[in-house]
């Protein structure tokens, strides 16, 4: 059985341990040493402290037998979008291996639709791997559209991502 609850301000250290975690398990493979540890430098369990104090910050866990088995965030649009439209930003959505599959995306995905219309957005941005098409596909079923190519960057390694859109 999985459980939900909201991130509270002092889930800095589990929210930093299992974002690490599950970036690393997705995509560690992907990366040089010295990239993959210049990227999870800037996300320390005091960087998502602070960010959990941010009030357009929200989060969202996946709990399994009361530890997190994912996560879902949403904030303020940061990407590089192309809108004149209130918009929020799904900024990180990750679930550990054994737990993928299970519906916990999907519900994760639901909440962050819905608490983005509830904050008064009219869209809901992200980015996602360009080689990752069972993401893109998920992302594509919960009505994101693929608009433009964009950078993301890993330690001094550039991916190439494609920024998507949710009309809310």
């Amino acid at each position: 059985m999985i459980d939900y609850r909201d991130a509270r301000p002092d889930d800095g250290a589990v929210l930093g341990g299992i974002a690490r975690a599950t970036f690393i398990e997705t995509f560690g493979r992907l990366y040089s040493v010295a990239n993959l540890d210049a990227f999870l430098a800037s996300g320390t369990d005091a960087a998502y402290g602070a960010e959990l104090a941010e009030p357009d910050i929200a989060v969202r866990f996946a709990l399994s037998g009361g530890n997190p088995v994912g996560f879902c965030k949403i904030g303020r649009l940061k990407l590089p979008a192309d809108t004149s439209e209130p918009a929020m930003e799904l900024r990180q959505l990750y679930i550990f291996g054994p737990w993928q599959g299970a519906g916990i995306a999907d519900v994760l995905t639901r909440w962050a639709l819905d608490t983005a219309r509830a904050r008064g957005a009219r869209e809901l941005w992200l980015s996602v791997f360009t080689e990752n098409p069972r993401a893109r596909r998920f992302y594509a079923r919960h009505g994101f559209v693929e608009i433009a190519p964009y950078r993301f960057m890993v330690g001094d390694q550039a991916d190439e991502d494609i920024l998507c859109r949710a009309v809310l």
